[in-house]
């Protein structure tokens, strides 16, 4: 399968997006390499006329501006059974709201896993669109995220109405 690539500009910094054939594969922050990911310029074209990857610069464009709160998008998620049914498992978390990993656990029917979740979401190919920013700890902290604590934070409380990105 052929990867395409689009690079936006996003309130949090800049986003590179990746489709193939199947669908949007990988969404990654400002402070992660393409190249780390082998979506650098030398790997895989960029593509602004691709339309899975310009749907999804929409659907984020409207996302920061407030006006989406889930996704409707061709995903194409490579992981393990249990990491897909973890990431599918997040878009179910509704929007301003946030969950724990023991939560999550429980809602793909492990309920001792929340470990195995953690990681699973920290595997998340296709964060803001998978939403595992809104995993937090059982004490209500915030918890890793590929973004950073920052980036977390700040959607988080556009999600909450308490802070625009714009």
């Amino acid at each position: 399968m052929t990867l395409r690539r689009l690079t936006v500009e996003a309130p949090i910094g800049r986003l590179t997006l990746a489709a193939d054939d199947r669908g949007l594969t990988r969404i990654l922050f400002a402070n992660q390499d393409p190249a780390d990911h082998g979506l650098g310029p030398a790997d895989v074209p960029e593509a602004p006329d691709d339309p899975v990857l310009a749907e999804a610069a929409r659907q984020l464009d409207e996302y920061f501006a407030g006006t989406r709160a889930t996704f409707d998008l061709p995903l194409h998620l490579e992981g393990t059974e249990f990491q897909r049914r973890a990431w599918l498992a997040l878009a179910d978390i509704p929007y301003g709201q946030t969950t724990s990993y023991a939560e999550q656990a429980r809602a793909i029917g492990e309920p001792g896993a929340f470990r195995a979740v953690g990681a699973a979401n920290g595997a998340n190919p296709l964060p803001i669109v998978l939403p595992c920013h809104r995993v937090v700890g059982a004490d209500g902290s915030l918890t890793g995220f590929g973004g950073g604590l920052a980036v977390k934070q700040e959607l988080l409380e556009l999600e909450r109405g308490t802070q625009r990105l714009f």
